[in-house]
């Protein structure tokens, strides 16, 4: 297939996996920090739901998630990926990121005005994935 030719698969990132150290400790930071509803759960797997709309954070033990993959579970640092939410307003940006700091994340970059308008901030969850809560207004 050519990349001039018209795909018929209709592409949409319904859930990402993140790999965890810990499954039950990332599924207190969804539920309690970011206020997702558990939407599966089996042993070592938690998949949330953060809301209509949303994609799903499928929460996996780091190890058997490289090992599905095919992949090394070594690694660490930033990835290149971070996870967006983009709220309404510079309250919710605000509100975010206290919950998320008070069920175990840490602030990377504490949210203020961009400087290409809007109002940001950043935090990491308990595994370091990035996260980046946002406001047009």
């Amino acid at each position: 297939m050519s990349n001039r030719e018209e795909m018929t698969v209709s592409l949409r990132a319904s859930a990402v996996m993140l790999g965890v150290k810990d499954v039950n400790r990332a599924r207190k930071f969804c539920v309690d920090g970011l206020g997702c509803e558990v939407d599966q759960e089996f042993p070592g797997f938690v998949r949330c739901s953060p809301g209509e709309g949303s994609s799903m954070p499928a929460l996996h033990e780091w190890e058997a998630a490289a090992q599905d993959a095919g992949a090394s579970a070594e690694g660490s640092g930033f990835r290149g990926v971070s996870f967006h939410f983009i709220t309404d307003s510079r309250d919710e940006v605000d509100e975010v990121m206290r919950s998320a700091r008070t069920a175990g994340g840490t602030v990377v970059k504490t949210a203020a005005a961009a400087e290409r308008g809007g109002h940001f901030g950043c935090f990491s969850d308990p595994d370091g994935h990035l996260w980046k809560v946002t406001t047009a207004t």
